[in-house]
């Protein structure tokens, strides 16, 4: 009766999935290293320019090097499904959008994700 046995799932875990060589380990440090893709979207109004305030104030509390992108090209935010700005995007996911976040808040966001 072992047709219907439990298969054996070998996990790993590893940061590169088990293949653990000198190209993927530079890659995982780097990684580690380079901070959060961090994007502001809207039009350049008062209200996205303090998320992008807060964002700088929160990035340097918490000691990451990362620039902030303001995107202000409708069509490219569009693409991220906001209608709502301004909208702050962390590693390509938008995590908040349609208030400006305080410092406080950014800093427990970031904490979060990375």
């Amino acid at each position: 009766m072992s047709l219907f046995g439990k298969k054996k799932v070998e996990t790993t875990s590893c940061c590169c999935g088990g293949n653990c060589d000198a190209e993927s380990m530079t890659k995982a440090e780097s990684a580690k290293t380079e901070g959060a893709s961090v994007k502001v979207l809207g039009s350049g109004c008062a209200k996205c320019n303090q998320l992008e305030t807060a964002t700088k104030a929160a990035l340097e509390q918490l000691g990451m090097d990362t620039t902030i992108d303001h995107v202000t090209d409708f069509s490219q935010i569009s693409t991220y499904g906001v209608m709502t700005t301004p909208a702050l995007v962390i590693d390509g996911k938008v995590v908040s959008y349609g208030k400006v976040l305080k410092t406080e808040e950014v800093v427990k966001i970031l904490q979060k994700v990375r």
